[in-house]
């Protein structure tokens, strides 16, 4: 594992277009299907990342407090030949076991997380409903072993100022955690 930091998509970006599969129900999955009306949450995660496993209770209330107001979808990027447990059947098993309701897309090509310019496993890209990006970054300031509990604070209250027609803090911190593994 290698610590990585987010690079910081530049504020204001739209958000890249995209087809993936879903693995939950093996159906494409494009941003064309996104509510035109309701922010969109984009998370790049993965199964076997202890910084996203650390997270995995809090991304589950998340988007169940969320979930009737933001368009919720997660991503895993990384190469599967080297990193099995990241492949769709595995990110199927563990949609199913989390209860995700999202879909969980995987990225065969890598070409999407580059189009993000995803550096790791967790990162957040919050979007306004015309899909301009407002926030990017971490979740909140917990990491496995600091001894906090994750919170989504920071995510958390870009999302309420976003749909609260309030100004979202542009002083953003970068999330960290396991690196893509490109291929």
């Amino acid at each position: 594992m290698a610590l990585t930091y987010s690079s910081m998509l530049e504020l204001g970006t739209q958000m890249p277009k995209f087809e993936l599969e879903n693995t939950v129900n093996n159906e494409i999955f494009s941003t064309s299907y996104f509510n035109s009306t309701t922010p969109k949450l984009v998370m790049f995660i993965c199964n076997h990342c202890p910084y996203v496993i650390h997270y995995h209770k809090e991304l589950t209330k998340l988007s169940q407090d969320y979930k009737d107001d933001l368009d919720f979808v997660a991503i895993s990027s990384n190469d599967i030949v080297n990193y099995p447990e990241d492949s769709p059947e595995k990110m199927k098993e563990l949609a199913i076991e989390l209860g995700f309701f999202f879909p969980y897309l995987y990225d065969e090509t890598q070409g999407v997380a580059k189009s993000f310019k995803a550096a790791c496993t967790p990162e957040f890209y919050l979007f306004n409903n015309e899909k301009t990006l407002e926030y990017r970054g971490r979740l909140d300031n917990s990491s496995p072993g600091n001894g906090i509990e994750p919170s989504g604070i920071d995510l958390r209250d870009a999302i309420e100022k976003l749909l609260n027609g309030k100004e979202v803090n542009q002083a953003q911190h970068p999330s960290m955690g396991c690196n893509i593994k490109w291929k």
